[in-house]
């Protein structure tokens, strides 16, 4: 029997190695052991009974048809008075496409942006999907070894070093994942300028953006309209499985990406779009600040109590729900560590490898959405398991 022959393109984007720790979670699981997940990248929160409440309405009054591959006009509309209201900028709704989650909003970015044999600089560690977007356009990520003393982020001088004739454009994500750390306004605005110069683009993954703690939250569109941002109902207003995003463009780029919309996707989930008009009214709203109240004290508690542990968090995060820790001081081998964790701790955590070699061997990323028992016992699991290691 003749095989298919697969397109080279998939050569370029590697599986995530952190499946097979998820799938030995499930098997312990399985087995009956009580596991504390920290591993996963999801509010532990669901949408509140008013988002939920819209969605049962609009299907109850069979507002179930297509909707635009822009999206619904009241969406867009309520997206753009967001940005007034919480961030001071004014973006036109015309400006804004609403999407089948942050990452149709990356895909659409990618396939209107990004040209094969082109590289797009992007910091290591990062979520590595982003790396991924790109070669599925048969483009190039160009990692960057981007350490604490940088918040584990790009600078203006890296991009000044990495950028070459192959170099279309940058790839942030502020507050990051895995790192939960973010770019200082000032730097991100040199940024952005450098790379409109050398006539490159700039996409900044904003998905965490509204979970931001130690600082006022700001968006890069106050720097520049000719950023690409990308944004997501996922985190902030947690409607993870809901699957509905944004991506605001400038004005010129609007038509390309309706035309891909359309053949791509359609359009966004025409009962997520309406349960999110709910998502901007005063009820949610005050939900929403809660919950990202109660974050900031979980945050408040896990990374003390990590670094008592011993492990190295030399940047506090100062946004989204994750901790970036150093756990060279029990390991050189921090895949293996991870598993052993899970094994013996009972405490789900994942390794670096996924986000990049610079830090794959050194660090492990933690999730704080979960509640604070569950983040307490797991500390207390953990300093039961760390002494025992040879």
């Amino acid at each position: 029997m003749m095989e298919n022959k697969l397109a080279s393109r998939l050569e370029n984007i590697a599986p995530f190695h952190v499946m097979e720790l998820m799938k030995m979670a499930a098997e312990l699981e399985h087995e009956g052991r009580h596991l504390i997940h920290m591993g996963i990248g999801e509010p532990d929160f669901t949408a509140p009974q008013i988002v939920i409440d819209a969605a049962a309405k609009a299907m109850a009054d069979g507002r179930l048809q297509y909707t635009s591959a822009l999206g619904l006009p009241a969406l867009r509309e309520a997206i753009s008075a967001h940005y007034a209201e919480k961030f001071g900028v004014y973006v036109p709704a015309s400006r804004i496409v609403v999407t089948a989650g942050a990452s149709a909003a990356l895909l659409l970015a990618c396939a209107a942006l990004v040209e094969p044999g082109k590289e797009v600089l992007m910091p290591d560690p990062c979520y590595p999907c982003n790396r991924h977007f790109v070669a599925a356009f048969e483009g190039r990520a160009s990692l960057v070894a981007s350490g604490p003393e940088h918040r584990f982020q790009l600078t203006d001088q890296m991009v000044n070093e990495h950028w070459t004739h192959k170099t279309s454009g940058v790839l942030l994500a502020s507050p990051s994942n895995p790192t939960g750390t973010s770019i200082e306004a000032g730097e991100l605005a040199k940024i952005i300028a450098n790379v409109k110069a050398r006539g490159g683009f700039t996409i900044v993954d904003e998905i965490y953006q509204g979970l931001s703690y130690d600082a006022t939250p700001f968006s890069a569109l106050s720097l520049d309209d000719d950023v690409v941002i990308i944004n997501s109902f996922s985190k902030y207003f947690n409607m993870t499985g809901w699957r509905l995003g944004w991506i605001v463009v400038p004005e010129r780029l609007v038509p390309s990406l309706e035309k891909l919309a359309q053949n791509l996707f359609i359009c966004a989930s025409s009962v997520a779009q309406h349960a999110a008009l709910a998502c901007f009214s005063n009820e949610a709203l005050t939900i929403y600040e809660a919950r990202k109240l109660e974050f900031k004290r979980r945050r408040d508690f896990i990374v003390p109590a990590l670094r008592e542990l011993g492990f190295g968090i030399p940047v506090m995060p100062d946004g989204a729900f994750y901790v970036y820790a150093d756990c060279s001081s029990f390991t050189d081998d921090a895949d293996a560590f991870a598993k052993q964790v899970l094994r013996e701790a009972g405490v789900v955590i994942v390794p670096g490898q996924d986000f990049g070699p610079f830090t794959a061997t050194s660090y492990v990323r933690l999730s704080y959405a979960n509640s604070m028992e569950n983040l307490q016992e797991a500390v207390a699991r953990l300093k039961t398991f760390l002494p025992a290691r040879p």
